[in-house]
């Protein structure tokens, strides 16, 4: 059975003590979308990318896709908790915390779904403020849809991204597979509000194909020593869909109808 909902359950106390009680987060189709080397050569925009604000009821793995380090940033920024102020006054904060001086800035979905709670579609147009920060959200935080998604997404973990891995060593950044990578995140959302397990699989295999089109060592690198492609694909045979949480691998999402040996489930913060 899936854990309780968020909307039932607070964090545990124990664990909150220990790592914070900042949220974590789940970035699902679309990701890279947010990138304005990306965005920028999408000709029908904006594209999207679905973001999952989660329960900090448990440690993640480092270095795995789960905006582990915008997490720390926020925990150090904040005293350990977000402040009561509107949420996109959070996200533009954090991301001037996290970011200054970077020569390749983390895009601002990690700060998004760290903030807002529930389900979240983020709209990137290079049109709107250099393509940085989304020129539109539409969020959903209902307990029926959350507790759905608490109940169809498991994760594997895989493994953490090797130390001087960089996954822009080549790019491929054709156009129509940018669209394609764009509209993967709409088809997620829609997926989700409509409880639809096998659309929502669909939109996060047809992610993984994009990400290996336009940026490659997504996927396959010198320094990632396991057979990614290899494992990703025995998952999409024998589960109705499957995307790594990051580049490099990091936790391997997995949604099906049964329990996955192995995986586990996520609280999704719902308020």
């Amino acid at each position: 059975m899936p854990p309780e909902s968020s909307t039932t359950a607070p964090p545990e106390a124990g664990i909150g003590a220990l790592i914070g009680r900042i949220p974590h987060r789940l970035a699902l189709a679309g990701g890279w979308i947010d990138q304005p080397f990306v965005s920028t050569l999408n000709p029908a925009p904006p594209g999207s990318m679905v973001v999952v604000g989660l329960e900090p009821d448990r440690w993640f793995m480092e270095r795995a896709g789960v905006a582990s380090g915008t997490r720390r940033v926020a925990l150090r920024l904040w005293s350990g908790a977000l402040p009561p102020r509107p949420p996109e006054e959070l996200v533009r904060e954090l991301y001037r915390a996290e970011n200054e001086g970077q020569a390749e800035p983390s895009g601002s979905q990690d700060m998004i779904g760290l903030i807002y709670p529930g389900i979240n579609r983020l709209d990137y147009d290079a049109a709107h403020e250099g393509g940085y920060f989304p020129a539109h959200i539409e969020s959903t935080c209902d307990p029926g849809v959350a507790r759905w998604l608490e109940s169809v997404l498991q994760l594997v973990p895989v493994n953490q991204r090797p130390e001087g891995y960089n996954p822009l060593g080549v790019k491929n950044l054709d156009p129509e597979w940018v669209r394609r990578l764009g509209q993967t995140g709409k088809d997620c959302y829609d997926a989700i509000l409509r409880q639809d397990l096998r659309a929502l699989a669909d939109s996060m295999n047809a992610c993984m194909e994009c990400w290996e089109a336009i940026l490659p060592h997504t996927v396959r690198h010198p320094k990632i020593t396991i057979d990614l492609k290899g494992i990703l694909a025995n998952f999409q045979s024998r589960y109705p869909g499957a995307m790594y949480s990051g580049c490099g691998g990091g936790y391997l999402m997995v949604i099906a109808g049964q329990d996955v040996p192995g995986a586990f489930r996520v609280r999704i913060r719902t308020r």
